[in-house]
Order: C-alpha cells, then sequence, then structure tokens
C-alpha cells in the first residue's frame, strides 16, 4: 500500500466516526427530548379565569371525596410520583386538588388524522411513541402488551410511593382508602382502565391477562371500530359483535365496569339495554350544551341512570365547547336535571391529548362553581366524587 492511501484511510475512518457520533447524539437527543415535545404540543393548559374561591368554598373542598374517572397520563413518559411542568396531572397535583381517586386509562392506540368523524384501523399514533420513549420492545406491536406495560407502570409507582398512591381493585380497597382517609392518612387512590378493547386482539381470553393486571373499568371502543364494538368515530359505526356481548357479560360477572365513551350511538344503547350494573360514561358531555358527535344524548343521559351509572363530564373543549368552569357545570346542570343528582360526576380527560383551562391542582375552581349555581354541599359531595364511589361500590368485585 502506498504511502498516501494511509492517510486517506485515517481520514475515512475519522469522517466515519464523526458520522456514527453525530448519529448518536442525535438519536440521544431524539429520544431525550421528542417525546417531551410531543407531550408538550398534546397536554396544553390555556389558562382560564377561574373563579375566586372562598374560604369556606376551599373548607368544603378539602373536605370531599373527589374522584376523575379518567386520565391518560400512563401514556407519557414520565414519573406519575414526580411534580412535572407538563402535562396536567401527577400525583403531587392530585394531593394539591385533594382527589381521593383517580382512574388511569391505558390508550393502546391512536389513529392518524385522528378526528371525530371517521376513522379507520389502518394506521396507529402509539407505535412511534412507544419506540421514542423506550418502552420494552414488546410492546411496540402488540396493543396487548402496551395496556399490560401501562398496568405495570402504575403498579410500579404505588409499589414506589410509600403509601401515598394505592392501587383499588375491591369494593373492600375503596372502603380502606376513604376510611383511612378520613383518619388523616394522605394516600390517594389509583384505579386501572383501558379506553377501548382493541388491546383484546380479537381474543376473549386476553380479558384474564387484563384482569390479573388490575383492569376494573374498560371502554369498549377508542376512535375507531374493533373486534368488540362500533366507534363513534368509526367507519362503520355498529353495535356489538357477537364477541362484544360475551365480553360484556363477562366484564359484569367479574366486576369490571363497562364504559360507554366514544362508542357508537347503537353499541351505546345495546350497552345500556343489557347491562344488569350501573354503567358508565368515564369522559365526555352532553349534546345539549356541545353538539358534538361523542357526547350524550338526553336518551343516553337517561339510559345511564336507569342502570344506577354516572356521567363523568370532561373539562376540554370538545366535551363542553369551552375552556371554562362555566362550560363544565353548565354540561352538570344538564345531567342533573335529566338524569338526577346522583347521575353527575368528573371525568377530566387530562392528559389525554387535550387542551384544557386547569390542570388537577385548581379543582377547587369547579366545586366553587358548583357552590355559585346553588347547590349544597351535600350535592357538592356527590357530584365531585359520592356518585362515582357508589357506583364502585356497587360494581367493583368483592
Amino acid at each position: 500500500m502506498g504511502e498516501g492511501a494511509r492517510p486517506k484511510r485515517r481520514w475515512i475512518k475519522i469522517m466515519l466516526l464523526s458520522l456514527l457520533g453525530l448519529v448518536v447524539v442525535g438519536a440521544t437527543g431524539f429520544f431525550t427530548f421528542a417525546p417531551r415535545i410531543v407531550e408538550n404540543g398534546q397536554n396544553r393548559i390555556e389558562p382560564a379565569k377561574l373563579p375566586e374561591v372562598s374560604a369556606s368554598t376551599q373548607e368544603l373542598h378539602d373536605s370531599l371525596e373527589i374522584v376523575d374517572m379518567h386520565s391518560d397520563t400512563l401514556m407519557w413518559d414520565r414519573d406519575i410520583l414526580d411534580r412535572s411542568d407538563r402535562g396536567h396531572m401527577d400525583l403531587p397535583r392530585l394531593e394539591d386538588g385533594n382527589v381521593a381517586l383517580q382512574v388511569f386509562s391505558s390508550v393502546s392506540k391512536s389513529p392518524k388524522g385522528q378526528n371525530y368523524d371517521s376513522n379507520t384501523d389502518e394506521t396507529d399514533n402509539i407505535t412511534l411513541l412507544t419506540i421514542a420513549q423506550l418502552q420494552p420492545p414488546r410492546t411496540w406491536r402488540s396493543l396487548l402488551e402496551r395496556s399490560l406495560y401501562h398496568a405495570s407502570k402504575l403498579r410500579d409507582a404505588a409499589k414506589d410511593s410509600d403509601g401515598t398512591l394505592r392501587l383499588i381493585r375491591t369494593r373492600g380497597d375503596v372502603a380502606k382508602l376513604i376510611s383511612d382517609r378520613e383518619a388523616g392518612t394522605k394516600v390517594t387512590g389509583a384505579l386501572f382502565s383501558v379506553e377501548g378493547l382493541q388491546n383484546l386482539e380479537g381474543d376473549f381470553d386476553n380479558l384474564d391477562k387484563l384482569y390479573d393486571a388490575g383492569m376494573r373499568m374498560a371502554g369498549f371502543t377508542h376512535f375507531f371500530d374493533n373486534e368488540v364494538a362500533g366507534s363513534m368515530h368509526g367507519v362503520e359505526k355498529g353495535g356489538l359483535t357477537d364477541l362484544g356481548r360475551r365480553v360484556l357479560t363477562e366484564m359484569e360477572r367479574r366486576g369490571i365496569i363497562v364504559d360507554i365513551a366514544h362508542a357508537s350511538h347503537d353499541a351505546v344503547a345495546e350497552m345500556l339495554e343489557l347491562a344488569t350494573k350501573p354503567v358508565v360514561l368515564s369522559h365526555g358531555g352532553v349534546q345539549a350544551t356541545c353538539k358534538v358527535n361523542r357526547n350524550l344524548t338526553d336518551d343516553e343521559i337517561r339510559g345511564v341512570a336507569a342502570t344506577g351509572g354516572v356521567v363523568g363530564v370532561g373539562y376540554w373543549d370538545a366535551a363542553v365547547c369551552d375552556l371554562t368552569t362555566k362550560a363544565v357545570v353548565d354540561a352538570i346542570d344538564h345531567v342533573v336535571e335529566v338524569g338526577g343528582i346522583e347521575t353527575a360526576a368528573l371525568g377530566s380527560d387530562y392528559d389525554g391529548a387535550t387542551t384544557v383551562g386547569w390542570d388537577t391542582s385548581h379543582l377547587a375552581a369547579i366545586t366553587q362553581e358548583l357552590v355559585d349555581r346553588g347547590y349544597d354541599d351535600d350535592q357538592v359531595a356527590a357530584i365531585m366524587g359520592g356518585n362515582t364511589l357508589r357506583v364502585l361500590q356497587a360494581t367493583l368485585p368483592e
């Protein structure tokens, strides 16, 4: 080899090492910053003008057992035990808002170009998110494994919380949670749910795996039709399938709460007709105050009330058509008018790629809005969590 070849080879080696370094730096930057950037863009707060909370209302709020039936925080790459500067909810902010029990949902699939009108099941945004967040490879392709991973995140958080976050799986767990809180123990309950039973992957036996992982509430659909039911945002928007009817019966037998959120009108009608236990809308709104297809009609509100269930009113614009406590309580007022005081509840959809006017630390503003509307202390307590606790005590396994 000539003398000139050595410098050339050395130069090529230097260039290759430099390129490799750039790739490593770029990959590190991607995996470090991309999830944060994505979440900051998806879970936004546009600060609303909130009612001033009086001392008497704050005292009332601090005495409540508040329950929020839906958040998607498990989807994001952050520790729910730590106070975060992004998103809408974590344990410190739940404690600030005096939340007694938070339902944590698992989002396993979300279509590209997601919209409220019509989506197929052919694309998925969550796959790239699982890779970017360096989740275990088993979650990259399996919807079931994604939900099982979310369940393990919640389980690990409870284990590492020194008792301040407690998993809720049975009626006894609910009773002990409330008893301990009333005795002054600083503890928040966490119940695991799933948003769409596409994570069954068409296999009835996978319900066992989700139940064993702690699933105690399940929405049948998300933004597309799946093997158990039609979605309000799907293509066919059909009712329950044979598998869906079988799953509903088994869920009720096991003590898993049936959630009609995102389901088509045909599927909702069928679920309400078949139900023998309370059914919930975990998060959403009502068409009377915000005419969006996913929101409930008056007949559907009455149907939920007839099962002894509750309607969880959300805080984002497509649920209530405005980012104000007034809009939230307008929807609650309508639920109370149509379904009775015992049917109204909360379902924020925090961290669900939503824009809201306040995070969970400012929930006293909703209490103040209810007080300003003339609700008495018992009615406020029912709406803010008492109604949902009643459903849990009537539905969860012993």
